[in-house]
């Protein structure tokens, strides 16, 4: 896959995202855990040492603030910058809080029908036997990564569980699209809304999986994570607006154009490496970039979305200001096309053997 991007720029515009990002009020929860992904992303492909001295300062004044006492899905997401820490400096307190985490999740989380995990934001059983797409990123993605890192096969086979069954229950079949939950009670799709960042969630998550899991073609749900990915992105590349973005309801053609969404689905296309995304993934890239302040703020991103009770829920949801997962979300794109493009960079730059 080819894309016209300069690596300078690209850069230029990263380091500002983080900038604006740890300048943001973010606490020990989602918002923060997509946010600060998105840094540690930016960290692992820039290389740039500020960025991980300054998450091991934020952390640490976080320890020493108080940590919740009690953990949700939700709150899982922040394990994702965790697990970068303990990579870079092998520290036991991170991997200690990473282990809580995981036995939350193992051992404590609610979860209904075939051990699937419930989606929650609090310490209540808020959305009863409820499967969500946001669980992917937030608790799923995190228990394959764990897994990888630890060398706990029966972790990973968690996670790609949680990725076969929440496709069974949110994916159509027939359009290739997701819809943003699943009522396990009464067996329906609540408003049935092709929310594109439910979509996003999904689509990051799984190419994702198919890149940092080991010989993940031994995984029988790997080869379901795959199909899934392929026709949900063959359908959501005829659903992109003209100025390069993907509207908050994918196939509502007067919806907003949603910057987040816009950015996990094209950094999922970016891994996915089909050169036919290209020409998306180009437009996607000219839209997110126009939607970035010169301060780093990311616009145009919704505020955060409970599965609405009609298209009109969805339309009516803030985009005024910056949110941790837009931060993220932009950054993971970023960084996937930086990445890519000093790829090729490389690659054009070795000499052909004679």
């Amino acid at each position: 896959m080819h894309i016209q991007a300069s690596v300078t720029e690209l850069k230029q515009v990263i380091d500002q995202v983080v900038d604006y990002t740890f300048g943001m009020d973010l606490t020990w929860d989602w918002p923060g855990g997509v946010a600060f992904y998105g840094v540690s992303r930016a960290f692992e492909v820039t290389g740039e040492q500020a960025y991980l001295e300054r998450m091991i300062a934020w952390a640490d004044d976080y320890f020493e603030a108080g940590l919740p006492s009690v953990w949700t899905v939700n709150a899982c997401a922040m394990g994702h910058m965790l697990i970068t820490l303990y990579q870079h400096t092998n520290e036991q307190k991170y991997l200690d809080l990473i282990l809580s985490k995981v036995d939350y999740l193992e051992h404590h989380a609610l979860r209904f029908g075939d051990r699937v995990l419930q989606h929650t934001v609090s310490a209540s059983n808020d959305f009863p036997e409820q499967c969500w797409a946001d669980t992917l990123f937030m608790a799923a993605y995190f228990l394959m990564r764990v897994g990888v890192l630890l060398e706990r096969k029966p972790l990973i086979e968690d996670a790609l569980h949680q990725f076969e069954r929440h496709i069974h229950y949110l994916q159509d079949e027939d359009t290739g699209l997701w819809y943003h939950g699943y009522n396990h009670i009464h067996g329906d799709h609540m408003s049935g809304i092709y929310w594109a960042r439910a979509n996003a969630w999904a689509a990051y998550t799984m190419s994702r999986a198919a890149r940092v899991v080991p010989e993940g073609y031994l995984y029988p749900p790997m080869m379901h994570i795959w199909s899934s990915l392929r026709d949900q992105l063959a359908a959501i590349k005829k659903l992109q607006q003209d100025d390069g973005l993907w509207g908050t309801v994918l196939d509502y053609s007067e919806a907003y154009g949603e910057v987040s969404a816009t950015a996990g689905i094209a950094a999922a296309m970016v891994m996915q490496g089909n050169p036919l995304h290209a020409k998306y993934v180009q437009q996607a890239l000219s839209g997110v970039l126009e939607n970035i302040a010169a301060n780093g703020r990311v616009k145009n991103v919704s505020g955060g979305t409970a599965v609405m009770k009609d298209i009109a829920g969805y339309l009516g949801i803030d985009r005024k200001w910056a949110q941790g997962w837009g931060q993220g979300l932009a950054l993971a794109y970023l960084t996937a096309v930086l990445e890519m493009t000093q790829y090729m960079q490389q690659r054009q730059a070795v000499p052909a053997k004679p």
